[in-house]
């Protein structure tokens, strides 16, 4: 096992290097072509979910192609932006490149602004137009209508973590013959925890002004101001998440399951690493937690249309979202079949130091290829907030490995109430 961590460390060492082939966008347009009806267009390519960076680049009147492409943030907030385009002479078009009239009320239709360099290469109806780029756009919607009520991914994506996490946390009561009676509270005191904590740990590591400029935005998932709105719950940290869960867990083992504290974070942690595999999904249905700059070439090029401006311009990105689902995905098939096939579970608190060294040090390598989240002012040398903390959990996760066959079990003691 030694081994494979110390394998698992040097692939990830490796893959953090990727860091040295990030690019810079000076003018914030990546490349592609418009492919239309056989001919080819070489396109400069533009999005921000910024009114404001919206207005000034339809200022401007550049001498070659230009494809902006829109999304629901301007659609909804800066619809007067595209009379300024259209005055430049721009084109209205859908996402199938068919030219629209601009009509505001169908606003959801509006997809791009296209300005040819050369007035005759203006896309006519019936055209058949494709984009063609190097790198991948993911450019989704956000959830999925059901009636008058617009389902969230990255809701569903908590909802899948839960209750599958839910039903994992109930094979292994029965495997393990606990009365899943226990089992009722342990949910609603992981569910606080994560959530509470989550929230918490975001505004006090990344956002600590909103406790002073909108403090009823830290505890409900609303925005005061500058004007009132309803946000969901967004600004979630996972470091803020597991000390909450760490807390929360402790009260439930002492005063409801009355077992050491090591029994439970064993079978938890086997369940956070699949959740962690849904919530990072979710951020990345949401365009969030998005990766450095990347050179259009790159394989792992992503551009994310959607993505706040507070990232900086809209070019291809690493999809670091998705660097961490499927690192949390591997750590819960790890553990998982450790669980299954081996007597680790009944070495008290060794599944869980596993999970904290492999969880965050996935967070640590990935770190050098995301974007920081927010104002960050934890800094150690060249390593941002979210490497420092994930640091003092890696060496928790080594000590409680160490320590943990001290808190050795018998197969008749696992079962005990």
């Amino acid at each position: 096992m030694n081994n494979l961590v110390f394998r698992f460390f040097l692939l990830m060492m490796a893959f953090s290097f990727q860091n040295a082939f990030t690019q810079i966008y000076p003018d914030g347009l990546s490349d592609g072509q418009l492919d239309v009806n056989g001919k080819n267009l070489p396109v400069k390519i533009f999005s921000t979910t910024s009114g404001r960076d919206l207005n000034n680049f339809g200022e401007k009147n550049p001498h070659q192609n230009v494809l902006v492409i829109l999304n629901d943030d301007t659609n909804e907030y800066a619809l007067d932006a595209y009379n300024t385009y259209l005055f430049s002479g721009y084109q209205l078009l859908d996402r199938h490149f068919q030219p629209l009239s601009f009509v505001p009320e169908n606003s959801k239709n509006f997809k791009y602004l296209f300005k040819p360099a050369d007035k005759a290469n203006e896309i006519k109806t019936g055209e058949t137009t494709i984009l063609k780029t190097e790198f991948k756009i993911w450019d989704p919607s956000k959830g999925f209508k059901i009636g008058n009520f617009t389902l969230h991914y990255y809701s569903l994506m908590f909802v899948l973590a839960f209750g599958l996490g839910y039903l994992l946390m109930a094979w292994m009561f029965r495997t393990d013959r606990v009365n899943e009676k226990y089992l009722e509270p342990l949910f609603t005191w992981t569910l606080i925890g994560t959530i509470l904590g989550a929230r918490l740990g975001h505004v006090i590591f990344y956002q600590p002004e909103l406790f002073r400029e909108d403090f009823w935005s830290v505890f409900l998932p609303i925005q005061t101001k500058p004007t009132f709105k309803f946000t969901g719950f967004s600004g979630l940290a996972s470091h803020g998440a597991t000390i909450a869960l760490i807390l929360t867990t402790l009260y439930y083992s002492f005063r409801i399951i009355k077992k050491n504290p090591l029994w439970v974070y064993d079978r938890l942690a086997i369940v956070v690493a699949l959740g962690g595999t849904f919530v990072r999904l979710g951020n990345f249905f949401n365009s969030e937690i998005i990766g450095k700059q990347v050179a259009e070439s790159s394989p792992f090029a992503v551009l994310f249309p959607q993505m706040s401006n507070e990232y900086g311009a809209t070019v291809p990105r690493y999809p670091s979202q998705l660097f961490e689902a499927v690192g949390y995905f591997i750590l819960f098939v790890i553990l998982w079949n450790i669980y299954r096939y081996t007597r680790k579970k009944y070495q008290q608190g060794w599944i869980f130091g596993l999970f904290f060294v492999i969880l965050w040090s996935i967070r640590f390598f990935v770190e050098f290829l995301k974007e920081p989240q927010g104002d960050e002012f934890i800094h150690l040398g060249p390593l941002n907030t979210g490497q420092v903390l994930s640091i003092p959990f890696i060496i928790a996760g080594f000590v409680l490995m160490f320590l943990s066959k001290k808190f050795t079990i018998t197969e008749a003691q696992n079962g005990k109430e």
